[in-house]
């Protein structure tokens, strides 16, 4: 038959027009409430830093599929999206050739040396940020609180936490909120990111199963762990990269379970490890390690929770 509409062919039979450029121009307009707030606390060097880590991504991306010989693809804008979030997950002290340190092994060894754009296993610039805190760690925990002052300060979770911070007054809630506190570029503002998070949902990039489970798991447990403080549980929700891990890199698409069930329980994995990691772990923040851990576990999360297929009869014992 010469009609199309008669022609049966493979799965999927239903198709989108969405494009990996539209759905990373989205991710990176999502981002954008949380850079102004970065901006606006932290200073023009929050900028200068955030474009740094993109050129590096960016380029990086160009010299590595012309390495190898692929076609190349930064049109896509996914590198631009992975320099970003690197930036996010920085202080505004660091150096920009650290930076572009992280935009590169981000690039280069957690994205390109396993296949590019979705064969990738573990979130790139979550990679960038722990090869970084691993290698500077002095300079990737060096906080300054928000102002044109450049006073050192320590994050919230570190006055949590205690040690060295110990004794120093918690920011109010407000200003957790809003972003008026020390910490990385563009996880300060929970308000930010929330919006962004929104838009993202509006737009149908991400559901809500990660974010939700991720969030109310770490809120639920620092509840517990906290000896029932409501008040610890908000400033933990509030604190950290918790708003920016769970809306914008535990649901990256390579890198997290693609069934409904299992992202579930990738989101309560994803809180459980987090709120571990922030009690009873030597480090005062977990959103990293705990995604990137994670991570490891998708192929067999969803292995496990994949649906039972239409029409199957069930093994019998």
């Amino acid at each position: 038959m010469e009609n199309s509409r008669f022609l049966v062919s493979s799965s999927p039979h239903i198709r989108s027009g969405e494009t990996t450029q539209r759905i990373m121009l989205d991710v990176i307009i999502a981002l954008m409430p949380a850079l102004l707030a970065g901006v606006f606390y932290f200073g023009l060097n929050a900028l200068t830093l955030t474009v740094t880590a993109v050129i590096f991504a960016v380029a990086t991306e160009a010299v590595m599929q012309i390495i190898l010989k692929k076609p190349i693809t930064v049109n896509d804008l996914s590198a631009v999206v992975t320099g970003i979030l690197i930036a996010f997950n920085v202080p505004v002290t660091l150096p920009l050739w650290m930076v572009a340190i992280g935009s590169i092994f981000a690039i280069a060894i957690a994205k390109q040396c396993f296949g590019g754009l979705g064969f990738n296993f573990i979130n790139p610039a979550l990679a960038g940020r722990a090869m970084l805190l691993a290698s500077f760690p002095a300079k990737m925990t060096n906080w300054v609180a928000p102002g044109a002052d450049a006073v050192s300060t320590a994050t919230p979770l570190a006055i949590l936490k205690g040690g060295e911070a110990a004794g120093q007054a918690l920011p109010g809630l407000w200003d957790m909120f809003v972003g008026n506190i020390g910490g990385c570029i563009g996880e300060t503002s929970a308000l930010a990111l929330i919006i962004g998070g929104a838009y993202l949902l509006y737009r149908g990039v991400i559901n809500i199963r990660i974010p939700a489970t991720y969030i109310g798991t770490v809120a639920v447990l620092t509840f517990l762990f906290g000896g029932f403080d409501s008040s610890a549980m908000i400033y933990h929700v509030l604190a950290g990269g918790l708003f920016l891990g769970a809306i914008f890199m535990a649901t990256d698409y390579s890198t997290s379970p693609m069934t409904p069930k299992g992202q579930i329980i990738f989101g309560i994995g994803c809180g459980f490890l987090t709120s571990v990691i922030r009690f009873f772990g030597g480090y005062p923040e977990g959103v990293s390690y705990s995604i990137l851990l994670m991570n490891l576990a998708a192929p067999l999360i969803d292995k496990y929770t994949v649906p039972r297929k239409f029409g199957e009869v069930k093994k019998s014992a």
